[in-house]
């Protein structure tokens, strides 16, 4: 198993499909700083609470030159229609490859009522302006998240 990143790191490279039809990559945030939140599922409760509450503070991320992109394993389709449903403004990434969620250390080993299967575990990563990982949160809860988020976007 590879080293877990930490805060230092250069952010592993993508290209992924996003919403829209389009592409994301990292390059496309170069001198920008980069919030990336994985969530485990497209609409399912606490991932549309996450999604929703970084969509509010868009604007404010805005103000701190600072980006944001959800990826999950959805579809781009899946990706489409949740965006959609719950009048997402902040850009959604699909990784049905699971490559890029192999490279961030988010795709893993979970249970739940006793049974163990792979999936995304909720985790933020926030990435300056230089390219590296400068903070990063683990097992996220949602609540007040995405304002925690928005501080340390602030202060980087």
């Amino acid at each position: 198993m590879t080293r877990e990143l930490a805060p230092g790191d250069p952010a592993p490279a993508f290209t992924l499909p996003r919403d829209g039809h389009g592409t994301a990559t990292l390059k496309d945030f170069a001198g920008r700083k980069l919030v990336l939140f994985f969530y485990p599922k497209a609409d399912t409760p606490g991932c549309t609470r996450e999604a929703i509450a970084f969509s509010q503070l868009k604007g404010a991320f805005n103000e701190a030159d600072t980006d944001i992109l959800g990826v999950s394993a959805d579809s781009e389709k899946s990706q489409n229609a949740f965006k959609a449903k719950h009048a997402l403004t902040v850009a959604l990434a699909s990784d049905e490859t699971r490559k890029m969620l192999s490279a961030y250390g988010v795709w893993r080993e979970k249970s739940m009522y006793g049974r163990t299967f792979l999936g995304i575990v909720r985790t933020t990563f926030l990435i300056g302006r230089d390219g590296r990982i400068a903070q990063i949160w683990r097992n996220v809860k949602v609540g007040g998240h995405a304002e925690a988020v928005l501080t340390a976007a602030r202060a980087l």
